[in-house]
């Protein structure tokens, strides 16, 4: 058997291609949009590609079965409930896909979505016990699949909770403990809450350590599982859809350009997006006025995701050599509007510079003065919820995640100076930035975040 899994750290997504070295037959899993080092890698090994599943319509990225079908000739699968623009193959309880000796059998197991399978992994034809089960996002390693985010299609998070609940305890962990878990995503992932690092685990594992794994009734189970969700990021419906339909193929060719400052200073005229992708503190020391600070290193896509729109026209800023990575990056979760980038953003900063601006980003020990001052400022906190119940908060901070913040800026007060802050330093430039995009005019972030706080306020 040959059995490979991608992991994608931006996105915490994992893919898989299994097949059987005999026969040649393999079955991609959950492939991204980027398909070239799936074809890559069946290439070397000698390999035919002849189906894709996708174990849901994922949320959080846009899936590569078209241009694996595309490229390859497979057919596309999906459990029995999906529906989607282009032909599927329905995939059913206990249906079996011979590869040759090794075989891949089906579960479903609803409860993130209503479509939502697992796909379990037969080395060999008779083997009675499983090598692995890939349960998408229904089970993680250490969490299991969120299941409120179809409010907006009329599916409660209770009635996916129910759902999930049946798939979890009573058919996953039916599972003989040694067989293997390999799921959809790991840390760091807004499809769950409590995610582990590790890229895989054993069902006997995850039935001594996952909270949700544990003996309980449904109804302790569902209250469990839904309770301290943070809100998902905005792009999340948009992909959801995307992936039922028969869209626009990715292709690296034809992706974002090399624009010269003319033409970049103008389509920037017209109203396109600047995306900064420097680190936090190169953006603060000086950026074109607008721009919005997404640096490369980090959560990138899901992060862009949340704070723009797929129909922004976007122009890119980037370190030196990364322009055409975050381009891919972008497109990964089908934003495909970014219409170009510099070459050579330092050179266009010196060149432009009437238009650059400095951000402020201030200390835990000046915002602590600031507060005691006469005009105190606005405390925002954008942090997720479940960082504030763990390590604390500022008593004076508004709470607003930043995935609230795009449909949440019109709760502050555009006449106060305002101050974000999240951990480190990282998600408040991010936040702050986007404000400023939006008019706001006194915005500032801490520098080191709560954690800066909380040793500013235990020290003194």
């Amino acid at each position: 058997m040959f059995f490979t899994q991608y992991y994608l750290d931006c996105l915490s997504q994992a893919s898989y291609m299994i097949a059987d070295e005999k026969t040649g037959q393999a079955v991609v899993v959950d492939p991204r949009r980027d398909v070239s080092e799936y074809l890559a890698d069946a290439r070397a090994h000698g390999l035919t590609v002849v189906g894709v599943i996708n174990t849901h319509f994922h949320a959080d990225f846009v899936a590569g079965h078209l241009e694996m079908a595309d490229a390859t000739g497979a057919w596309i699968g999906y459990g029995r409930r999906a529906e989607t623009e282009y032909p599927i193959r329905k995939l059913a309880e206990g249906e079996r896909i011979s590869l040759g000796d090794v075989v891949l059998e089906i579960m479903e197991t609803p409860g993130h979505t209503p479509e939502s399978i697992s796909v379990l992994v037969h080395e060999h034809a008779d083997d009675t016990v499983p090598y692995a089960v890939l349960t998408g996002d229904a089970l993680f390693i250490g969490d299991v699949g969120r299941p409120d985010l179809l409010a907006s299609v009329g599916v409660t998070a209770e009635e996916l909770g129910g759902m999930l609940y049946d798939s979890v305890q009573n058919k996953l962990m039916a599972l003989p403990d040694e067989v293997r878990v390999f799921p959809a995503h790991g840390a760091g992932s807004a499809c769950g809450k409590n995610l582990s690092t590790e890229k895989q685990s054993t069902i006997g594992e995850q039935r001594a350590t996952n909270y949700a794994c544990a003996p309980m009734s449904r109804e302790e189970f569902i209250a469990l599982v839904t309770a301290g969700q943070s809100a998902a990021p905005g792009y999340f419906a948009y992909d959801a859809d995307l992936n039922r339909k028969d869209r626009v193929r990715y292709d690296a060719t034809a992706a974002a350009r090399p624009l010269a400052l003319a033409e970049f200073t103008e389509l920037r005229a017209k109203g396109a997006v600047v995306v900064d992708t420097r680190d936090p503190q190169e953006f603060a020391a000086g950026h074109l006025r607008g721009a919005v600070n997404l640096p490369a290193d980090g959560r990138f896509a899901e992060q862009a995701g949340t704070v723009l729109a797929p129909t922004d026209e976007l122009l890119v800023m980037a370190p030196q050599n990364r322009e055409e990575e975050v381009v891919t990056r972008l497109a990964r979760i089908g934003f495909d509007r970014a219409v170009g980038y510099l070459r050579n953003p330092e050179d266009a900063l010196e060149k432009l510079s009437d238009e650059v601006t400095p951000a402020s980003r201030v200390t835990a020990a000046h915002l602590k003065a600031a507060l005691a001052g006469d005009n105190p400022p606005v405390v925002v906190d954008v942090r997720a919820c479940g960082e504030r119940q763990a390590v604390g908060f500022i008593p004076e901070a508004l709470h607003i995640p930043l995935s609230e913040l795009p449909a949440r800026a019109g709760e502050l007060p555009a006449d106060r100076p305002l101050v974000l802050h999240c951990a480190g330093g990282h998600r408040s430039s991010i936040a702050a930035s986007l404000l400023r995009h939006r008019g706001f005019e006194d915005v500032s972030d801490i520098l080191g975040g709560y954690a800066a706080w909380a040793l500013a306020t235990t020290d003194a």
